[in-house]
């Protein structure tokens, strides 16, 4: 069996090679990277993986790699993935996202390949939730309210069209926010993260910059996402939707006391208006009750051990 990850390079693709690669050894994990792709997630594995050179946005390289991997199964994770970017090149976040997939897709067909394929969306699709909505089912409506999110509600339908139009046999998963090691340090937990770690070790002031510390996520650790994206795959149905995450969410301002905790520093808080978005979702928590009683996934790793890996992450980095 091979298997193809978009994106191996980045947090969650690395993270699910590991996991394929340690709980399926008899499967060949095969990657897609850009020539200008940072292989420091992937370093360790370099020797286990396949890695083939293809950019989204030009159909015919990637036509010329997934004729030679012929995948069975297809996990769609490369994106442009920083709501905030979205705001800056929304035009650019369209291109990878949106048109990205379905040079993909038509790859796919052109060569007459059909592998089951997971396209990871993202529970910033719903945006502005109600209250009576939450928590979040994927019957829920889809008010996204950034470039970002309006790409992967894109990415979603388009994933449902080529299943209906086509037959391709996609499965969609909406991931509630995730973290832990690796995780790029745009991404709020991983800011809080380094800047703790950065001022443990005296390279930094005693201050950490934040933006809204009222906004409410649901945190999975990474580790246990990928773990369902494999499910998605292994058990999921094609043509469904599916919503991962934990059922419970905390405020920013919780997440960073949490951080704090598992430190000794004492720090001043500084609301930093560039941190701030033009409209911010206030609460996303899930409803992946479908997801579990198809798969029997649930999340095993603490959010405090998320967090205390993710720090010590940036103690080694910095």
């Amino acid at each position: 069996m091979r298997v193809l990850i978009t994106g191996i390079t980045g947090f969650a693709g690395s993270h699910l090679a590991d996991y394929i690669l340690a709980s399926h050894p008899k499967i060949k994990v095969c990657g897609l990277v850009r020539w200008r792709s940072r292989m420091d997630n992937i370093s360790h594995v370099l020797d286990k993986v396949e890695l083939h050179e293809a950019d989204l946005k030009d159909i015919v390289s990637l036509k010329k790699c997934l004729a030679k991997i012929k995948p069975d199964f297809v996990f769609h994770l490369a994106a442009q993935s920083f709501v905030p970017s979205s705001w800056l090149l929304p035009a650019e976040t369209f291109a990878i996202n949106a048109i990205g997939q379905i040079n993909l897709f038509e790859a796919l067909l052109g060569l007459k390949l059909n592998p089951k394929i997971q396209v990871a969306g993202s529970s910033e699709e719903y945006g502005q939730v109600f209250p009576h909505e939450l928590p979040m089912k994927e019957t829920n409506p889809l008010r996204p309210l950034s470039p970002y999110a309006v790409s992967k509600v894109a990415q979603d339908l388009l994933a449902y069209q080529y299943f209906r139009s086509y037959g391709l046999r996609t499965v969609r998963t909406r991931g509630f926010n995730h973290t832990g090691p690796r995780r790029g340090d745009v991404f709020v937990t991983s800011s809080f993260a380094k800047q703790i770690a950065e001022i443990e070790k005296g390279k930094r002031e005693p201050v950490i910059d934040v933006g809204n510390l009222e906004a409410k996520r649901d945190f999975t650790d990474v580790r246990d996402i990928v773990r369902a994206y494999w499910l998605s795959l292994e058990k999921g149905e094609e043509g469904e939707v599916y919503n991962i995450g934990t059922g419970k969410a905390y405020a920013m301002k919780e997440v960073l006391d949490m951080l704090l905790s598992l430190s000794k520093v004492k720090v001043k808080v500084n609301v930093d208006p560039s941190r701030l978005r033009p409209s911010d979702v206030p609460i996303l928590v899930s409803d992946c009750t479908k997801f579990v009683k198809l798969t029997g996934w649930k999340p095993k790793i603490p959010l405090k051990q998320t967090f205390r890996d993710l720090l010590n992450y940036w103690r080694e980095k910095i």
